[in-house]
């Protein structure tokens, strides 16, 4: 049986080397602003996980959460079936009663960021929390500590927000604030994986974070995500909320790993009242698969590769876009070094086009562009009838909802492809080479 499956994973191989992309044509090939890069070895751990059944979460999920844990040097990570999913699981795990008063409870407000991705937002108003949102900066797009700072009030309970395109926010800074006013912090990490700020990568400086692994994502298990922590309490409950709000802790096919399966006695439950149905939170169903996480053990192994060339793509376009009027090029937050999500590009208020001018151009040379995700989220109508408070004013927002876009950086754009990109762009605006 074994020969018989190396023989089908050798023919796997085979078949994913034969089907290599072909050459890049200008105008005629798309360049992407994102997308999957996969190789022989994803595709055969998923054929391999495929051809043994392992259809729930089981001994590769198991180990992708330790290899996780373990490159975020953090002592556990939770798989979730998305990146959205992670940090629905991560905020509603501050709301347990177990927490006591530190607990996050109905009306009490977190800070975010006003131009983001709802993801970010929609688990602080799904736990009945308020929203406090806070500006972002021009060139970083990520809310400064100052602005993070003055959005503080007397309710004021934790902190979500997210690293831009993989541009750090001010990650220990906020954390320093969070520590000095007792509140949660937690990094939405999903678009900045294997970014670091001050020689630390991103996602190890709140209470919790979380990871994405949609195609779009650092690394893709095709629709995935992941809750890391240093704290055990916390990991915990997310184990909790992740699994149904059970209060038991066994693996699926585990019996009686505590031996007092039917020894205990919660709320007013008869005791020994079998433990794998005792249920401490209001949780959900929101677990991984050993198809996927077998993917995310052999992606998690290029994760270097895959920000090196982020990075490399991110730089041969600041360099050639330097000098290219009416454009406001991207900046690294000081201190920081981003494994890049995207190539962000706001078009200034008196440049000779506009945004949708330059962008209609390179959708229309087969150059893909992208949104900076809902831009200012209090303008849709989704959020018309909730309560939010807003800390100073939101202009920048606004600036970004208005003229501001983003093109790829992701491992499968080619030197060549970016070259296209540059020279598009620089003919628009009349600028030579």
């Amino acid at each position: 049986m074994g020969e018989d499956k190396e023989a089908i994973l050798k023919l796997v191989r085979d078949y994913h080397q034969s089907q290599a992309d072909g050459e890049f044509v200008p105008g005629r090939t798309p360049v992407l602003t994102s997308g999957a890069v996969l190789d022989e070895e994803d595709r055969a751990a998923l054929v391999e996980a495929a051809l043994d059944m392992r259809i729930a979460a089981g001994p590769s999920a198991r180990r992708f959460e330790r290899d996780l844990a373990r490159y975020f040097k953090r002592r556990k990570a939770h798989l979730t079936n998305s990146g959205s999913s992670a940090n629905l699981v991560a905020l509603t795990a501050l709301t347990s009663p177990q927490l006591g008063d530190v607990r996050l409870r109905p009306g009490d407000e977190v800070i975010t960021a006003a131009a983001g991705f709802p993801t970010t937002v929609n688990p602080i108003l799904q736990n009945g929390l308020v929203p406090v949102f806070v500006d972002v900066e021009l060139g970083t797009y990520n809310p400064t500590p100052e602005a993070i700072a003055a959005a503080i009030g007397p309710r004021t309970r934790a902190i979500m927000t997210a690293h831009a395109l993989g541009n750090p926010f001010a990650a220990e800074e906020v954390a320093e604030l969070a520590r000095q006013h007792d509140l949660f912090l937690i990094e939405d990490n999903c678009d900045a994986v294997g970014s670091r700020y001050r020689g630390r990568l991103t996602g190890t400086f709140g209470d919790l974070s979380t990871v994405s692994f949609y195609p779009a994502h650092h690394i893709t298990v095709g629709e995935g995500g992941c809750v890391v922590t240093n704290d055990l309490a916390l990991a915990r409950l997310v184990e909790s909320i992740r699994d149904w709000g059970r209060d038991c802790w066994c693996e699926p096919g585990e019996d009686d790993r505590c031996l007092k399966r039917f020894d205990q006695q919660l709320g007013t439950l008869p005791p020994g009242y079998d433990h794998k149905y005792i249920f401490s939170h209001v949780g959900y169903n929101l677990k991984s698969t050993d198809l996927q996480a077998s993917m995310g053990v052999t992606q998690l192994r290029r994760i270097e590769e895959f920000g090196e060339a982020r990075r490399r793509n991110w730089r041969l376009l600041r360099e050639g876009l330097d000098g290219v009027p009416g454009l406001l090029l991207p900046e690294p937050t000081p201190d920081s070094d981003p494994s890049w999500f995207g190539f962000v590009l706001t078009v200034e208020q008196d440049a000779p086009y506009t945004r949708r001018e330059l962008v209609a151009f390179l959708e229309e040379r087969r150059i893909a562009t992208r949104r900076l995700f809902g831009g200012n989220l209090t303008r849709h109508p989704a959020y018309a009838d909730v309560t939010f408070r807003v800390s100073g004013d939101l202009s920048v927002s606004d600036i970004v909802t208005e003229d501001t876009f983003w093109i790829g950086v992701y491992p499968g754009i080619t030197p060549e492809m970016i070259d296209y990109v540059v020279g598009s762009i620089r003919e628009f605006a009349g600028v030579p080479r």
